[in-house]
């Protein structure tokens, strides 16, 4: 039995790193558009990839 009731928390995987992780309160409002674990995960994520140049 656990002390804490932090077991039911919604979980989501970082696109960053792709570990899983769990909602917080300071996530209330938008929990729905958070996509990282953390900083560091959100200063590191992948750049979008940009077209290549078109033949000359």
């Amino acid at each position: 039995m656990t002390s804490h009731g932090k077991t039911h928390l919604p979980t989501k995987l970082c696109l960053t790193c792709g570990r899983p992780f769990a909602y917080r309160k300071k996530w209330r409002n938008c929990w729905d558009e958070v996509k990282y674990c953390g900083e560091k995960c959100q200063r590191n994520r992948a750049k979008p990839a940009s077209a290549p140049p078109p033949p000359a």
